[in-house]
């Protein structure tokens, strides 16, 4: 089945809200910005998404109206919101979350032994590690007592200790957007989603909006040792982004990040239905928290991108009792919130989705022949 984009894919104030896309024009990719419900090519004005957040550059009537939204959805080919940013992630930022990477490493990636670990785990840890703030004093006064019970992991530590996980999720370019394929590989047989909110700022580390992203996860890989968390996050169409980013403007505010409801629905092309939200209010660090720990000491003179982590992670059984959830080929993902809109995705497998062939010197090479550069 096509994927069909539609305005019940775009924020619920979609017309009053200030958005900031890609699209592919036949000539190649454009950033656009959509303002009052117009859409406005913005190409000429900076040739990409990173050069308009770089400068700021948010002024739609500099650009080229293309018409209204609504009149064009049916026609417009959106590409990942992003291009030059460096794609980073955060992990473990909700306590469910951690107690859940625990239980990959104790498991070493076997599902079927998870649950008995679950339920063990979140009898003893469960409730402490909600109530901590990250690099308290509190939080290492925790530490010591699961140190000193045997429980201590190096995923707790990133979940209660001074320092966030923050790793690489996806190289420039390679991030897919609204309908397109994600990618699990196909030697994974215990993988997920993951329903995130996603900052994105600028080469001085501030946020200048926000959009949905798929963290697609494989949980084998990273149980069987956290070495491996670059296999089981960074592969062929395993980052999605979009539809489109929404700047920080009037109506919209990082508080509006902040109190968000993240929602996850995955149709099985079985008829198997997940649903489940995260809510972003549950988060155990700041996103600015996130962001000062993602910039560090390093210069990003393209920006970045972040994913803001998830409470979401799937215990519900797909086929065999006990084993939990895995995708199949042919899963609907959806992830949504009403400030943000929807991104859908159909599950690939890596080897099987598009293969990643358009890079940054062949961005550039296209940018030069449509004399993009000033």
């Amino acid at each position: 089945m096509t994927l069909a984009f539609s305005t019940a894919m775009l924020p619920a104030d979609w017309r009053s809200a200030l958005l900031l896309g890609r699209i592919e024009t036949g000539e190649g990719p454009s950033p656009v910005l959509v303002t009052n419900g117009v859409v406005h090519d913005m190409s000429r004005v900076a040739p990409t998404v990173s050069a308009l957040v770089a400068a700021r550059t948010f002024d739609a009537s500099k650009g080229e109206a293309l018409g209204d939204l609504e009149d064009l959805i049916s026609t417009l080919r959106l590409l990942s919101p992003i291009d030059l940013q460096c794609v980073k992630a955060a992990g473990v930022t909700f306590a469910v979350s951690a107690v859940e990477r625990v239980i990959e490493e104790r498991a070493r990636g076997d599902a079927s032994a998870a649950g008995a670990l679950r339920a063990a785990l979140e009898a003893r840890v469960g409730t402490s590690i909600r109530s901590v703030v990250p690099g308290s004093p509190e939080a290492a006064a925790l530490k010591d007592a699961l140190i000193g019970e045997g429980l201590w992991s190096q995923y707790l530590e990133v979940a209660i200790g001074p320092d966030a996980e923050i790793f690489t999720k996806a190289p420039v370019l390679a991030s897919v957007g609204w309908g397109a394929d994600i990618g699990i590989r196909s030697d994974s047989t215990w993988n997920n989603p993951e329903p995130e909110i996603v900052m994105i700022a600028g080469p001085d580390g501030r946020a200048v909006g926000a959009t949905l992203g798929n963290d697609v996860n494989l949980r084998d890989f990273e149980g069987r040792s956290a070495l491996l968390l670059g296999k089981a996050k960074d592969n062929n169409a395993s980052a999605a982004l979009g539809p489109f980013i929404r700047l920080f403007h009037a109506g919209f505010t990082l508080d509006d990040v902040r109190r968000a409801v993240v929602d996850l629905r995955i149709d099985g092309p079985e008829g198997y239905v997940l649903s489940g939200i995260s809510s972003m209010d549950q988060i155990s660090r700041d996103p600015e928290e996130l962001l000062r720990q993602a910039m560090s000491e390093h210069h990003y003179p393209d920006g970045f991108t972040l994913f803001l982590g998830t409470l979401f992670a799937p215990t519900q059984d797909r086929d065999e009792p006990g084993c939990g959830f895995t995708h199949k080929e042919g899963d609907l993902v959806s992830i949504a919130t009403p400030t943000l809109g929807r991104l859908v995705n159909r599950v690939t497998t890596s080897k099987a989705a598009p293969p990643w062939s358009f890079g940054i010197g062949d961005l550039m090479a296209n940018l030069a022949k449509r004399g993009l550069f000033n």
